[in-house]
């Protein structure tokens, strides 16, 4: 018996809508288009539930969660039919890319009459989708352990940075600034002048979506950019509340360019790295910068070179950030090679989905009575 056959999502799937977000405050999160949005106390979905963006540039964009939420009107809900695994149909449905179908051109738009009608060839075997799932949750949930890791690093470097100089600061101590210990960089490229050449681009998406630049061609980067340099730091220029710092703590490819949108900060001494990128991070920088902000309030205030590089702290001594910087490099070395096992991980992953999706690739299901 073929359990793969042509169907309409509707036939496997109940769709529903969201409701307008609550005013309440609390921990159940808030889903939009684009994920959380915030988070309440009240919930309209619970259990195993799929959110798919239903308008504006991230609708098709699909989520899951296992727990009470609140799916905003902005988004739609999706519910599994029968006995139909809703794991599986989650990454079914990030397969599918549903803003491909998405109606209207400035203002586009996934409905449930849209999503109902849409047909695919369909694994009907719920005892396989469940084994499909679980190969590529096994992919997902490693790759969020090593997420976690690294936010866990980050957040013992800044409890360490707080402790020895912040919390324990002494009258005493002498005052530097940025400047006196980084230089800003700002080696101009202009990657269409190599049309054929392929370059890494660290950008804002980039960052945003997994910490991994995107390999584009010259002929596609139409403005200018500059180039990504061993031992840089690339700190965002918009939004200082919320910075994207980006940590060259390594060599980088060649062709390594970033969008002008960051600064370019490059520690004098390399041996002060971890401590000139723990600064950057520190909530001290964040609220320096978010005061000296330049433009209109929300994300499109920026940071001019000089609100970085003037900034001043307090230290006893230089050796004592090269002490903090020597501690923190093993945790640093170790960023770096989770941040490359996720990227290897992802890679995997996004080449099996469309293959189990599409039945090209088979689990062997073995003995299982599942």
């Amino acid at each position: 018996m073929n359990e793969w056959r042509d169907i309409k999502l509707k036939e496997v799937i109940k769709f529903g809508n969201g409701k307008k977000k609550p005013n309440s405050d609390g921990m159940i999160p808030i889903y939009g288009g684009n994920g959380i949005l915030g988070h309440s106390s009240e919930s309209n979905y619970d259990n195993e539930t799929i959110i798919i963006g239903r308008v504006g540039a991230y609708c098709g964009s699909v989520y899951y969660e296992n727990k009470p939420i609140w799916v905003s009107d902005n988004a739609l809900s999706a519910k599994p039919k029968n006995d139909n695994n809703t794991k599986f149909l989650y990454y079914f449905l990030k397969h599918s890319q549903l803003n491909q179908h998405a109606g209207g051109s400035s203002h586009p738009l996934v409905t449930q009459t849209l999503l109902n009608s849409l047909e695919y060839n369909f694994c009907m075997d719920t005892t396989e989708q469940k084994a499909i799932a679980e190969v590529l949750s096994s992919l997902d949930d490693k790759i969020d352990l090593l997420h976690r890791q690294n936010k866990t690093l980050e957040e013992l470097a800044q409890t360490l940075f707080r402790q020895w100089f912040i919390e324990e600061a002494k009258d005493e101590w002498e005052e530097y600034e940025i400047r006196d210990f980084a230089t800003h960089k700002k080696v101009s490229i202009k990657p269409a002048q190599n049309p054929n050449d392929n370059f890494l681009h660290y950008s804002l998406p980039a960052f945003d979506t997994n910490k991994e630049p995107n390999a584009e061609l010259g002929s596609d980067i139409k403005s200018n950019k500059y180039r990504v340099e061993s031992f840089s730091i690339l700190m965002s220029k918009l939004n200082p509340k919320t910075p994207r710092v980006w940590d060259i703590y390594f060599e980088p490819e060649k062709n390594s360019i970033c969008s002008t949108e960051f600064q370019v900060v490059e520690p004098n001494n390399k041996e002060l790295f971890p401590f000139i990128s723990t600064l950057l991070k520190s909530e001290k920088v964040k609220g320096e910068l978010a005061m000296s902000a330049s433009g209109t309030s929300g994300s499109h205030q920026r940071v001019k070179p000089e609100d970085i590089f003037n900034i001043s702290f307090f230290t006893p001594s230089v050796e004592k950030m090269k002490e903090f910087s020597t501690i923190l490099e093993p945790n640093y070395l170790k960023q770096i090679k989770n941040q490359q096992q996720i990227k290897t991980l992802e890679k995997m992953r996004d080449t099996l989905l469309p293959k189990l999706m599409s039945g090209e690739v088979k689990i062997n299901l073995g003995d299982s009575n599942d």
